[in-house]
């Protein structure tokens, strides 16, 4: 899901159509209206706040499967999008504390603190102090409007193309996505008005992106793909049209604003970037800082607490991979086990299509097993791709894009997909294909996103939303299930889980040492090939992520660490009464919790069972 569409749904009472009154006599008395008990009026907050939002968020309706306003793009980076996001915030949170939540069952009070503990945390970034230091840096590499709109407009995304109305929405879409283009060079003039701007390493980045955008001109467009191939039921005479149609949107409309962006970035923007790299570098960044751990990770921590939590985790993972290095065999220093892992042929993916079957064939056996550890399993298909070459430079190793699926119109369906990277593919490792595998398929990212978007019993923030200490924390706890479902069964599988276990002890030093400790890229990228065998290239991309968005990299092992410690306060406290696929539902099947709201239902949920 786009960065920007993670605004928390937000109030806003429908408007009715206006019904003549029927006429009174003077006998007559108008009924009383029922009052609403405490759980309608949850249940009407959240319908109401979920309508409001999707139209305000037309992308994120898409995502659903809701075409109402697909013919727009949303008013993003406007002052009346801003206006109007905060007073729903506002709004809502003022509704809901008129709701008596002592009155709410147990279920219904557990929605009521995740719906207002994310309306306070999106309060926060609304803040006009704190706004003003983030809608002046509207994009970067990782997070941006052209980082997900080709790809969402390609014919394999989010954005539907069977019926003649798909195409004509995708049109006007464009144009909607031009105008917030140049919405974004004026918030970044403003930024350099105010000294506010990002790292010139990232304007570069960005650069480079539009460039390969542009590159590939108006005929090789990936914005062309859904002309390449139309729905029978769109007549011949429509597809000569709609393939015209599509050509000028690329060349007069989408191109033009790639390219008023590219050299405002590279001729006006770069040359008054900021050299430095954390946001301790950059004017107003140290009170953005712990706004970004708080919301990231969901629980009171501070920077210092989180940078010694790494070196910890760091120390105890380094003691297990000296573990595996002796079962090998390896006579040499760690670190040039590492070296050696990255340089071995026999560590070396053969090519982009092996290693599609490779991730294949693991998920084949993980599906095998899967019905031991959960009691639902999702619906929703998973797919399995490598990036396109447009933006694979600057991602991660692997990332997940949710699928879609409505039994009562499967027109809507689309997988979830597993996207790994292939560039650079010399400097790719084997021995972490397994570990990636459940993070980013099943059980992890693919499980949560889906069981959550097909529970119909959960309110739409809950089916939809979501907090990153929750997601990544649970995919990374997937990463622990290995034995359970059969991985890691020889010495360097298992050493490619501890690595990428290493990369997110590594995220928590590096994240804090970056943002708190004035860290430059160049220490960063020392730290994370001299702590595991992860390649240059990744480590490159995985520092430059983190300095662009901060915090996000913290959630994963904060997450991770706080299920550990909750199935292991369960296995205790339950003995022979646990049952993990209880467990794993109790987690799964409320959809993304904020860890203290998590915390409180496990613990509720252990009392219930030691008495029955």
């Amino acid at each position: 899901m786009p960065k920007f569409g993670r605004f928390l749904a937000c109030a806003c009472l429908i408007a009715l159509p206006c019904m003549p009154a029927p006429a009174l006599s003077q006998e007559s008395k108008p009924a009383a209206a029922k009052a609403m008990t405490p759980a309608e009026q949850l249940k009407k907050l959240f319908a109401d706040s979920d309508q409001a939002s999707l139209k305000r968020n037309p992308i994120s309706a898409i995502y659903r499967g809701d075409l109402r306003y697909a013919d727009q793009f949303g008013d993003y980076l406007s002052e009346n999008f801003y206006r109007t996001e905060i007073a729903a915030q506002r709004s809502e949170l003022a509704a809901l504390r008129k709701i008596n939540r002592a009155a709410l069952n147990e279920t219904d009070q557990l929605a009521y603190d995740v719906f207002e503990f994310g309306i306070i945390d999106a309060l926060k970034g609304l803040k006009k102090s704190i706004y003003d230091l983030t809608i002046v840096r509207p994009m970067d590499h990782f997070n941006g409007f052209h980082t997900f709109y080709p790809s969402f407009e390609s014919g394999q995304g989010g954005a539907p193309f069977n019926t003649l109305t798909d195409y004509e929405n995708s049109l006007k879409r464009h144009k909607g996505y031009a105008v917030v283009v140049d919405r974004a060079i004026t918030r970044m003039r403003q930024g350099l008005k105010s000294g506010v701007v990002q790292p010139k390493l990232t304007v570069r980045n960005m650069v480079e992106q539009l460039d390969a955008l542009l590159v590939p001109g108006t005929e090789k467009s990936t914005f062309l793909a859904p002309t390449e191939k139309f729905p029978a039921a769109i007549l011949a005479t429509d597809q000569a049209r709609l393939k015209t149609a599509f050509a000028a949107s690329v060349r007069d409309v989408i191109n033009p604003a790639h390219k008023r962006l590219r050299d405002f970035l590279d001729k006006e923007y770069l040359p008054k970037a900021r050299d430095s790299v954390g946001l301790s570098g950059m004017k107003g960044g140290k009170a953005l800082y712990p706004i970004a751990i708080a919301s990231n990770t969901t629980l009171p921590m501070t920077a210092e607490a989180i940078h010694t939590l790494g070196l910890s985790e760091v120390s105890r993972i380094r003691a297990e991979m000296e573990s595996i290095k002796q079962k090998v065999g390896y006579s040499g220093t760690l670190k040039q086990f590492f070296d050696h892992v990255r340089t071995d042929p026999k560590f070396k993916p053969a090519s982009k299509q092996a290693l599609v079957d490779g991730y294949y064939k693991i998920g084949k056996t993980v599906d095998e097993r899967i019905g031991k550890l959960f009691s639902t399993l999702p619906k929703t298909p998973l797919e399995i791709r490598f990036y396109e070459p447009y933006r694979e430079k600057n991602q991660a190793g692997g990332s997940y894009d949710s699928g879609m699926w409505d039994p009562k119109d499967p027109k809507k369906n689309r997988p979830g997909v597993f996207y790994f990277n292939t560039y650079d593919l010399p400097s790719r490792t084997t021995p972490g294909m397994e570990t990636l595998y459940l993070h980013e398929g099943a059980p992890g990212h693919h499980f949560q996103i889906s069981l959550a978007q097909e529970n119909e019993a959960l309110p739409p923030f809950m089916r939809y939303g979501g907090n990153t200490a929750f997601v990544e924390g649970w995919a990374l706890y997937a990463e622990t299930l290995y034995d359970e479902l059969g991985m890691q069964t020889d010495p360097m599988s298992r050493f490619g889980g501890l690595d990428d276990e290493m990369l997110r002890a590594m995220r928590l030093v590096v994240d804090s040492g970056l943002h708190s400790k004035n860290w430059s890229r160049e220490q960063a990228i020392k730290y994370m090939l001299d702590n595991s065998s992860m390649g240059e290239t990744d480590a490159k991309n995985e520092v430059e992520r983190y300095i662009v968005w901060p915090g996000q990299a913290l959630a994963y092992k904060v997450g991770q660490l706080t299920i550990l410690r909750l199935r292991a306060e369960a296995e205790k406290a339950l003995g022979s009464k646990f049952d993990l696929k209880d467990f794993h539902a109790q987690i799964l099947m409320t959809g993304a919790l904020p860890m203290t709201v998590l915390e409180k239902k496990i613990r509720n949920w252990i009392a219930v069972t030691q008495k029955s």
